[in-house]
């Protein structure tokens, strides 16, 4: 059974002590803008959902801040000092302070469990065999795989592959960790563990979590902050609370349109179709 989601709503006047802040960041391609000025401040220690539809931009917001797609103007700065993405000591020093988890989980079929939580240690740390040992075993019993380290990704299910892939994301013990659409292409249930797997380990292990996504119910549940990202702006900033009573009516339009379906199809299914 799916454990419900924790209710995690915080008042408006939570300010300060952010980790990270992004103002007036801009990103186009061949000339047509994907972001217009995006602008959003992330709280230590907080789940911070950006929501919007498909094609608002969430993806290419993320992509900025992994570094992926350079943006065209703005700034993005971590812990208060301002990234020089140019510079390759400060990417390099972001980078190792962030985790990225992308759509697909991105696991190596080819490699054990174990050595896919272990390969980000191997690859950015000079750490000894034991140290590695030592941490991805404690990654893998933190997501409750222990058990499973000899395991190839094709053996779990989809829902450990998710654990799987967030152990290999906190394994080098970051500050942040971003999600792209970790709930892609999943039924409403298995979204809503996805949602609860996040809050837990994010609550037991500390971390800052990002998370871009469509899926409104499940983000109002779980987050401390979200914001709505509408034509490459962030039109709305606050508490799920405050985003569930919002009278803006880009929020109202994103918000209810799952209550208009699901109006929809009940008439449908009870004949009760207009006609012109």
């Amino acid at each position: 059974m799916t454990p419900p989601l924790p209710s995690r709503s915080k008042p408006s006047s939570q300010t300060g002590n952010f980790l990270l802040e992004v103002n007036g960041l801009q990103k186009g391609f061949g000339g047509r803008p994907v972001l217009g000025g995006v602008s959003l401040s992330v709280p230590r220690g907080s789940l911070f959902t950006v929501l919007g539809p498909s094609g608002a931009g969430k993806s290419v917001l993320l992509k900025c801040l992994a570094n992926i797609e350079k943006p065209d103007a703005g700034r993005i700065s971590f812990e208060g000092r301002t990234l020089d993405f140019r510079d390759p000591a400060s990417r390099d020093s972001f980078l190792r302070r962030c985790s990225f988890l992308f759509q697909g989980n991105a696991l190596f079929d080819s490699l054990t469990a174990f050595r896919n939580v272990a390969l980000p240690l191997e690859q950015t740390t000079s750490l000894g065999r034991g140290e590695i040992r030592f941490r991805a075993m404690e990654a893998l019993e933190q997501l409750e795989l222990g058990d499973y380290a000899g395991h190839y990704p094709g053996m779990l299910s989809g829902g450990m592959q998710k654990r799987l892939a967030l152990a290999r994301a906190i394994v080098t013990r970051p500050e942040m960790v971003f999600f792209d659409e970790p709930t892609a292409g999943l039924d409403p249930l298995r979204r809503n563990a996805v949602f609860a797997m996040i809050a837990k380990y994010q609550a037991l292990v500390g971390f800052t979590a990002l998370i871009v996504t469509h899926d409104i119910v499940e983000a109002l549940v779980a987050s401390d902050t979200v914001a709505l990202l509408h034509q490459g702006e962030i039109c709305f900033y606050g508490t799920p609370d405050e985003f569930a009573s919002s009278a803006h009516p880009v929020v109202q339009s994103f918000r209810d349109s799952p209550a208009a379906l699901r109006s929809t199809l009940d008439g449908l299914r009870g004949g009760e179709v207009a006609t012109e």
